[in-house]
């Protein structure tokens, strides 16, 4: 890029739905920001007393802010399919989709209520099945886009879709699990420009990053007296802050310089802080194969298809309890 993108770069959102999935740390900073800009923003998380505060803290600071807040968990289908539903019931449109929330390296295993490890569950499979749920909206959008969040961990040297054991049920190890769930995110993220482009929806999809960056994400996965947690507080002058890093996701969400099938992140010091620039795709990453794989096993795990009629809630229950231990 010819020169450092900021929010005065932002083009206006006026017209714009916007969901950004979270209520804290980047998402709030995307919230502001894009509603600042005059887009209708809806910002969906799990829990509605956080909810409420990042939305009165918006409106304090954006006078006439278009904010609303939605419940959802993304550790649990039938919640995504219960957004998607209200969302498809009183909107026409949907012009942006921002994956953005995630669970980082909790010390022993979890999972989610539908049976999935919780980092790839949360990450990656929540965000796939909250893509295809909205796609109606989305293909309804005006240049719609789709920006899902990675992270500098999916390049890292262990970094592996492990389909012999993709819930970890075997070897849980909180970092590498994580880096599988932001690599299974880019991935997605590069294999649905594909198949937007093949069957002509008319969808940008692209891939961010925010570096290393102040959010609270650290110390509400392992907690302030881990390895992690009492790296990020006493080493706090090396991380950027949350507005920082949220910049790779806005330039995605909203320049014209932002391609379908891109990825961006930080410009500076192997990037993990600066302004929005390309990123580095990893290896890995562009293994097509392993991408179409990898898709095929999320459609039998979320019981959801970006090509075949949306299938009930009735039926989705037992497919992800007969397909939870997959790979």
């Amino acid at each position: 890029m010819s020169k450092y993108w900021t929010l005065d770069d932002m083009p206006s959102q006026t017209g714009r739905t916007i969901l950004v999935t979270g209520t804290g740390g980047l998402a709030f900073e995307d919230a502001i920001a894009l509603a600042g800009a005059g887009g209708d923003v809806i910002l969906a998380g799990r829990n509605p007393t956080k909810g409420a505060s990042a939305i009165r803290r918006i409106k304090e600071n954006v006078p006439g802010a278009a904010v609303t807040f939605e419940q959802v968990d993304l550790g649990h289908l039938a919640s995504i399919e219960a957004l998607a539903t209200r969302l498809r019931g009183s909107r026409a449109h949907l012009d942006v989709l921002i994956n953005n929330a995630g669970v980082m390296t909790p010390p022993i295993r979890k999972t989610t209520d539908d049976g999935f490890e919780l980092q790839f569950g949360t990450n990656y499979l929540g965000h796939f099945a909250l893509t295809a749920r909205l796609l109606p909206l989305l293909i309804n959008g005006r240049e719609p886009r789709v920006v899902t969040l990675s992270s500098i961990a999916a390049r890292t040297a262990n970094a592996a879709i492990n389909f012999d054991d993709l819930q970890a049920e075997h070897d849980y190890k909180p970092m590498p699990v994580y880096s599988q769930s932001k690599l299974a995110c880019l991935m997605f993220a590069l294999e649905l420009q594909r198949r937007s482009e093949k069957a002509g929806w008319g969808l940008s999809s692209i891939a961010a990053h925010p570096g290393i960056s102040r959010t609270d994400l650290l110390h509400n996965a392992p907690g302030r007296r881990s390895a992690q947690g009492l790296l990020r507080s006493l080493l706090w002058f090396l991380f950027q802050p949350a507005s920082q890093g949220a910049l790779p996701t806005l330039f995605a969400a909203t320049s014209p310089d932002a391609h379908g099938g891109g990825y961006y992140g930080p410009d500076k010091l192997q990037e993990t802080r600066g302004h929005p620039t390309e990123a580095r795709i990893p290896r890995q990453a562009m293994e097509n194969h392993v991408a179409q794989r990898l898709w095929e096993i999320s459609e039998r795990l979320t019981g959801v298809s970006f090509e075949q009629p949306r299938l009930s809630s009735a039926t989705v229950e037992p497919v992800t309890q007969s397909l939870a231990r997959e790979g």
